[in-house]
């Protein structure tokens, strides 16, 4: 594929990363010549250093070409080299200028010490304040800043913005005594105190730029040298490849060899580099054909160039200012694969590999440096080698979450994926006998050993599973056994019995999947008739639908063949077939199950309590504080959470391919009650007909959002900040923007945050299927474990349980809550088990056409 002509960058935006070589700038091709050429609109070229928000003239001097810049060009193009680099033109936002205004303001006000003459070097700066003082003044002032990471990145916004310069107009901020900043004082002149109002405009000020800080400091790292990045920088870029699908396939230690590779990549041979679109997106030319295809962000072109050295088959061409590129040549990419070849070791049994293992030179800081550099990670084997070079290598103590050896927690997790539970269980038997060669002394040792690791295996995996492995007849046999043969041997009988008392120990945060006691699986069945009229029937929870229609024969009667049909709001049917199971749990928002005869599906029309409520329920709403609302909400969706089993959500992910006997009830709870809360929200903004108590409730859902993520109940704070966006409702007011947090936004904020913690689920779901669509479970009849452990589907998994390890904490006195933030009409009125029984059948319209109809009633 053939480049256009671009700026090439070789400054401060000049590596991506280590291993990437650049980041391409290039300009929209409105006037592309027949040649090829592309001239470059919209672009200035800035000293290096610039920042680029404060500059307002082009450099008279045109820069020269690059001599290093070769290759993939045709006639006509133009490169760059040091010290210049190329940015789009583009003016200050209204909105960070506003906000640097606030601030400012409330700094003068506040601390007007902070700004003053500093001396440093000799030279002296006038009425300016360093980097660590404003970032310490963020983080004691009171504003909603909770990390130093979070400060720095709202400073990085104000100084990509214009509104924070550095005395030396240097373009990254750093917080750091001798770094001296300036805010423009001649625009950003202190207003008049408004008091509260002020505080609150304040507020979402600093949460506006709290929002785009992530992005600034990514961008930041991007425009360093690569020379000159920090560790945590080096980790943020790296955390962004991986949701980049172009590079989803590469394995971990590919990627992080391309972060930590110190050579500058330049340009190779035509025809020799491979490209990844990092923003923007290309269409796809080819001579007789014309457009073949078109793509966008995260996609890729060129990489066959990395393997045969075969000449570029189609023309790129930019649909959009303002492209960004990640390039990497072949040479250098080769070089890598060849580092990462040299720490790899492969068994081989009759001629055939049967285990990749890989040197891991990157384990945690807290480990010894010889551990680090001496520990191997299973990337790729037979399943049964997998399992042997797992207890060859486990500790007789380890754990699940252990956070070091990972092995365990990481197998047992993804076990499902790539092998069956029968198959493990004959796995597990033939690694019991003793070996055949060696002294008698040296085989009852070596079995002692190893059968002592197995029974702690087998422990943790009945530790994981519970009863989920109690209808499995090859785990209960294999249980049975294990423990016939330990009893035999009076060494493990002790271990077996420990084990055993440990299982039956009551644990914190245990879910209804380790019950103390055995619980009915039975749930009840809600079918309609075409009447309307309802049957119940009480089923196990993955009863099929041939299970549900045959306990429902004797009220069906047996005129005619019946079928179960799922009906939604809109009146759409799906027919369900007879081997479907777990299709009660899985119903939608307002989907009902009905069961009819062919003849009477034609006539069939949805339940009137699914087309949703009629009218709003504000007036209950306002008995009801936001905390306490806050408060019934995390509590309620703890229950849910805390009731999901890790292996549900890979059963969610590929159920398709692989399970079809399993329900992931559980997780489908919780996804319902997503979808159940966003459209709450949205319903009773469009049915409150009053604009004075519409602008209150939507107050109350704005709060009650800020008080579910301060509960750290991430789910449902997304859920009601989805259902405040919904179309119907922005449309009502034309100033309201999108507040939901960007993605990067939000899985940093989670790092931070410390158990309990209730996730995006949603977000985990799409992380997950990213990395298993991505990445083949099955490469040259070897397992791909890699897949399966960090930083891929286990981490998903795993810090579910962790997340919900202990209660829920409440970040006030209930009782304090309601006296404080209630009138004393609501205290007389409100009843905690009216409000959670309210919460527990939230009623929504889930038709986006009846919101919008109703949207535009309420104005007309």
């Amino acid at each position: 594929m053939e480049m256009l002509p671009c700026w090439c960058v070789h400054a401060g935006v000049s590596h991506l990363w280590q291993g990437f070589g650049d980041v391409w700038y290039k300009a929209h091709p409105s006037a592309a010549s027949p040649s090829g050429t592309v001239p470059c609109h919209g672009l200035k070229i800035l000293p290096e250093g610039t920042n680029p928000a404060m500059s307002q003239r082009n450099l008279s001097a045109p820069p020269s070409p690059c001599p290093r810049c070769k290759g993939e060009r045709t006639g006509g193009s133009r490169f760059l080299c040091k010290p210049y680099i190329v940015i789009p033109l583009q003016a200050s936002s209204e909105k960070i200028w506003r906000a640097g205004k606030l601030l400012f303001s409330h700094l003068v006000i506040t601390c007007p010490s902070l700004i003053r003459d500093h001396k440093h070097h000799l030279r002296h700066h006038r009425q300016c304040c360093s980097g660590k003082e404003l970032v310490d003044w963020l983080l004691s002032a009171g504003l909603a800043v909770q990390t130093r990471s979070q400060a720095i990145g709202v400073c990085q916004v104000l100084v990509d913005g214009g509104v924070l310069t550095h005395v030396k107009q240097e373009w990254h901020f750093q917080d750091k005594d001798t770094q001296f900043y300036r805010f423009a004082e001649l625009e950003l002149s202190p207003e008049p105190s408004n008091g509260l109002r002020d505080v609150e405009e304040l507020l979402e000020a600093l949460a506006f730029l709290a929002q785009l800080g992530p992005d600034a400091l990514l961008t930041m790292a991007l425009r360093k040298p690569p020379t000159q990045r920090t560790e945590d920088e080096l980790e943020l870029i790296f955390e962004e490849l991986l949701h980049i699908k172009a590079v989803a396939h590469l394995s971990n230690s590919v990627s992080v060899a391309m972060l930590f590779f110190s050579a500058v990549f330049s340009q190779g041979d035509k025809g020799t580099s491979w490209y990844i679109i990092w923003k923007g997106s290309v269409n796809v030319v080819t001579h007789g054909k014309g457009l073949v295809a078109t793509l966008h962000e995260g996609d890729d072109f060129g990489q066959l160039a990395l393997v045969n050295d075969a000449p570029r088959a189609a023309t790129i061409i930019l649909r959009e200012d303002n492209c960004h590129f990640l390039r990497v040549d072949k040479q250098d990419f080769n070089r890598i694969l060849k580092d990462v070849e040299a720490n790899t070791m492969r068994l081989k049994e009759h001629g055939k590999v049967v285990l990749i293992l890989q040197k891991n030179l990157q384990g945690g800081s807290s480990q010894p440096a010889a551990a680090r550099s001496s520990r191997y990670s299973v990337m790729a084997g037979t399943p049964e080698k997998i399992l042997e070079h797992l207890l060859e290598f486990m500790r007789l103590d380890a754990t699940l979450y252990d956070p070091v050896d990972t092995l365990l927690g990481d197998f047992l997790l993804t076990y499902t994926v790539f092998m069956p539970t029968s198959q493990l269980c004959r796995a597990l038997l033939h690694q019991y006998p003793s070996p055949l060669e060696g002294s008698e002394q040296e085989k009852a040792t070596y079995s002692l050993h190893k059968r002592r690791k197995i029974l702690r295996l087998v422990s943790q995996w009945v530790l994981l599973y519970g009863r989920l492995l109690q209808g499995d007849r090859s785990t209960t046999a294999l249980l049975q056994n294990l423990a016939d043969l330990a009893s035999q041997d009076p060494r493990l009988g002790g271990m077996v019995q420990e084990q055993a008392q440990d299982r039956r120990r009551p644990r914190p945060g245990c879910s209804l999947w380790f019950p103390l006691k055995p619980f009915p699986s039975s749930v009840p069945y809600e079918i309609y008739r075409p009447d309307h009229s309802c049957l119940i029937t009480v089923l196990p929870v993955n009863a099929s639908v041939r299970d549900i229609l045959r306990s429902l024969t004797p009220k069906l009667g047996r005129d005619g063949e019946h079928v179960l049909v799922k009906v939604n709001s809109a009146g759409d049917k799906v027919g369900l077939q007879m081997d479907a199971v777990g299709v009660f749990t899985s119903l939608g928002l307002n989907e009902r199950l009905f069961a009819v005869s062919m003849e009477e599906l034609c006539g069939l029309i949805p339940h009137p309590e699914q087309l949703g409520p009629s009218t709003g329920s504000s007036e209950t709403l306002d008995l009801i504080s936001s905390k306490d609302l806050a408060s019934h909400l995390t509590d309620y969706d703890w229950n849910l959470f805390k009731s999901i089993h890790q292996v549900e959500m890979i059963h969610y992910i590929i159920r398709p391919q692989k399970f079809h006997d399993v329900t992931t009830a559980n997780l489908e709870r919780v996804m319902r009650r997503f979808n159940e809360l966003q459209y709450w929200v949205a319903t009773e903004l469009c049915l409150c007909s009053e604009v004075g108590r519409r602008a209150q409730l939507l107050r109350k859902f704005i709060k009650l959002a800020a008080h579910l993520k301060e509960q750290k109940n991430l789910n449902s704070f997304f859920a009601v900040m989805f259902g405040v966006s919904n179309t119907a409702v922005s449309r009502l007011a034309k100033t309201w923007e999108d507040p939901s947090w960007n993605h990067r936004v939000y899985r940093l904020a989670v790092a931070k945050l410390s158990p309990p913690i209730i996730p995006f689920v949603p977000l985990l779901l799409k992380d997950m299927t990213f990395i298993h669509e991505g990445n083949r479970t099955l490469a040259e009849n070897l397992i791909n474990f890699e897949k399966m452990v960090t930083p891929s589907l286990s981490p998903h998994l795993a810090p579910v349980s962790p997340l919900r390890s202990r209660s829920p904490h409440r970040l006030e006195d209930p009782k304090a809550v309601r006296i404080s933030t209630c009138s004393e009409q609501s205290l007389s009125v409100r009843n905690t088990v009216s409000t959670w029984a309210y919460l527990q059948h939230l009623k929504a319209i889930d038709s986006q056409k009846e919101l919008l109809r109703l949207s535009r009633d309420l104005e007309s």
